[in-house]
């Protein structure tokens, strides 16, 4: 098949890393595949093209929108789109290029903004164009039924896969390595890191975490904690803002801002606990790579979340913005190894079992299969 994957960015994120993954395995099984972008830094444009993706280009519509993706609209049997933005754009577009029966549109998050009601009525309009939307998880099926108006009759759940191996074989490392990293990051060895891989916007609520861990930090057993910080801000001053909270907190070389990293597996397997503080999350792959590497999560019972992390047996939840719920469950992982232990181990034998790369990569060709089947039919 020739399928073209158009998203809203290609930085380091949930939703691009999901089609790193995608591309490598379509590509992998011998399609042909393409990606075009919307705006952005392009971050990943090396990483896309070395997973076999064909061509890879930023397309604007500063730069003619139509004009740019003409002639990769024309080469594909398959347009898939991801993130909202992209969705909306390329659909229409795809429709007047006359590929609409090919069409695939990705949900990877309970997109915020299409609580309201003008963005919910266009997205209901646009968002009926796709011959299939595929949710990551069930609980952004359910929200992009009532919010996106896209019936679930018009949708098919595919959880994100991951490879684990990465993450597995970070973990295997000798304890050494691992010293050496928090070494280099300026950690002990007797010091218990909470690491927090994620874009710094809104969704993560970064503030509640940099508050939760002073809180934390400062009762019995607190002066053995640190938080680590790793990603990064490129559309807003989300990273300068929390920088400053925790300037003003006094957290000092407590909270580590590591900006964004490309040994994430050997970070997570330095680390104690995986912690995002979010307001809401279509599933979060971080979580994925946390489970992978044997690592509890602890993270807030927010819409798709417990889908992922189960409570008390893979990682604890707690409410959103309680920043109070928060400094108690990580004063409890800080101070107990053994629950820590115990909940990394539930957390690695889940991922290969659930989320599964190769059962992603299938389910979605499957769905590119059936829309070429029913083009076929006459449907």
């Amino acid at each position: 098949m020739r399928i073209l994957h158009a998203i809203t960015t290609l930085d380091v994120g949930g939703a691009e890393m999901h089609l790193l993954a995608q591309v490598r395995g379509q590509s992998a099984r011998g399609h042909e595949v393409r990606v075009v972008y919307l705006k952005g830094h392009g971050t990943l444009v090396k990483d896309f093209l070395a997973a076999g993706a064909k061509a890879v280009e930023r397309v604007s519509f500063a730069s003619g929108l139509a004009g740019a993706l003409r002639s990769h609209l024309r080469w594909a049997e398959i347009v898939h789109t991801h993130l909202l933005k992209a969705d909306m754009a390329v659909a229409v577009f795809a429709t007047l290029a006359g590929r609409r029966s090919g069409l695939v549109s990705s949900k990877h998050n309970d997109e915020q903004v299409l609580r309201k009601p003008l963005v919910s009525f266009v997205h209901g309009l646009v968002g009926s164009l796709p011959r299939c939307t595929i949710p990551l998880s069930d609980h952004v099926a359910r929200f992009v039924a009532e919010h996106g108006r896209v019936p679930l009759a018009r949708q098919r759940r595919i959880y994100y896969g991951l490879d684990p191996a990465p993450f597995e074989a970070a973990a295997a490392r000798p304890a050494a390595e691992k010293l050496a990293l928090r070494k280099e990051l300026g950690i002990a060895p007797d010091e218990v890191v909470f690491t927090c891989v994620a874009r710094f916007a809104p969704q993560k609520a970064h503030d509640v975490l940099l508050k939760a861990f002073d809180v934390a930090r400062q009762r019995p057993g607190g002066e053995k904690l640190r938080l680590l910080l790793v990603g990064d801000d490129p559309f807003g001053d989300g990273r300068r803002k929390a920088e400053a909270l925790a300037r003003e907190l006094r957290l000092g070389e407590r909270a580590l801002f590591a900006g964004i990293r490309r040994d994430v597996p050997a970070l997570l397997a330095a680390s104690d606990v995986f912690v995002m503080s979010s307001l809401w999350e279509g599933l979060g792959l971080v979580f994925l790579e946390s489970m992978a590497t044997g690592i509890p999560v602890l993270s807030t019972r927010v819409s798709a979340v417990p889908e992922v992390v189960e409570d008390g047996r893979t990682g604890l939840l707690v409410p959103p913005s309680d920043v109070t719920a928060l400094a108690d469950a990580m004063g409890r992982l800080g101070q107990d190894a053994e629950l820590r232990a115990r909940l990394g181990a539930a957390g690695r034998g889940g991922v290969r079992k659930k989320f599964g790369l190769d059962r992603m990569v299938e389910e979605t060709l499957a769905v590119y299969s059936e829309l070429q089947g029913n083009r076929a039919g006459g449907r």
